[in-house]
């Protein structure tokens, strides 16, 4: 019997009309951004899935799970994914990847088997650009270093949240048995109840739509029940080891500046012609972080 694994944003900017008070769209926000609103991604933390249909970019955030970021460089550099397969379409929810042969797994080389849950981390010390609106799933919610995050000041503990296109580690029952061998995607409406229940280790910024529209599986939890309808992974690198040439050129929207700030403004407050209603608050799963290529 197949244990339970469960596995887990925005990649690309929703450019609608989307008005704030002063009648600024979205649209208007950004192009009235400067160059120093934006940043271009980290290859040492940036995760390259080739796929038959493109690339998945992904970026990781090592702030919140440096243990699992290292057992997972350490698959990724002896190049555990590459040939294995997405195993898993479970509809508004997740994909998942890693090995589906469970009677003899792939070997996990020089990684190690079990690493430490990274669930969360202490909120003392983090940079967080905090939203003003309520969420239902923690005291506050906002961004840290890029990322949709929540925090518990009381508590001192902060975590990254269930968004569409987030990333994380698969795993058993067991807190520590996610090594970062599994990892899934968020495809469907946030499962904001997984917050806290498994290691986070970043987000897809790029190629969400080459893993939203695969099949679904019949299986049990979307799994596929035929070798044949799981999708290959060609390889799994990261940024830092494929040549400069051969690297995805993309910048993401600085989350600790006023355009962002006024970018969120423009989501809360809708009022194109359009909208009738503007909602006058915010989810922060319902706020895009814009991405654009880069001639760098």
């Amino acid at each position: 019997m197949r244990v339970v694994r469960f596995i887990s944003i925005f990649a690309a900017a929703l450019f609608a009309s989307c008005a704030p008070a002063s009648g600024n769209t979205m649209a208007d926000v950004l192009a009235a951004s400067k160059a120093s609103d934006w940043r271009p991604l980290d290859p040492a933390n940036t995760l390259y899935m080739e796929l038959d249909s493109g690339r998945v970019v992904m970026e990781l955030a090592p702030q919140f799970a440096p243990q699992l970021m290292a057992n997972l460089k350490t698959l990724i550099r002896e190049k555990y994914f590459d040939g294995l397969a997405i195993m898993r379409a479970q509809d508004n929810f997740v994909v998942q990847w890693g090995d589906a042969n469970e009677e003899h797994p792939r070997p996990l080389g020089k990684a190690q088997a079990k690493v430490p849950a990274e669930f969360e981390r202490a909120a003392q010390g983090l940079a967080f650009t905090a939203l003003a609106d309520t969420d239902t799933y923690a005291p506050q919610t906002g961004f840290a270093g890029g990322f949709p995050a929540a925090r518990d000041l009381k508590a001192d503990r902060a975590w990254l949240t269930h968004c569409y296109g987030t990333v994380g580690a698969g795993r058993d029952n067991d807190s520590d048995s996610g090594n970062g061998s599994e990892l899934y995607a968020v495809i469907g409406h946030a499962p904001r109840h997984l917050d806290r229940n498994i290691t986070v280790i970043g987000r897809v910024v790029q190629g969400m739509e080459l893993l939203s529209v695969l099949p679904r599986g019949k299986g049990d939890l979307g799994f596929y029940q035929k070798p044949g309808e799981r999708t290959p992974i060609r390889s799994v690198r990261l940024a830092a080891d494929v040549p400069q040439a051969e690297r995805s050129h993309i910048e993401i929207i600085r989350t600790d500046t006023q355009t962002f700030t006024d970018l969120i403004e423009a989501r809360r407050n809708r009022k194109d012609d359009w909208y009738k209603a503007p909602a006058g608050r915010i989810e922060v799963c319902n706020i895009p972080i814009p991405v654009r290529q880069s001639s760098k």
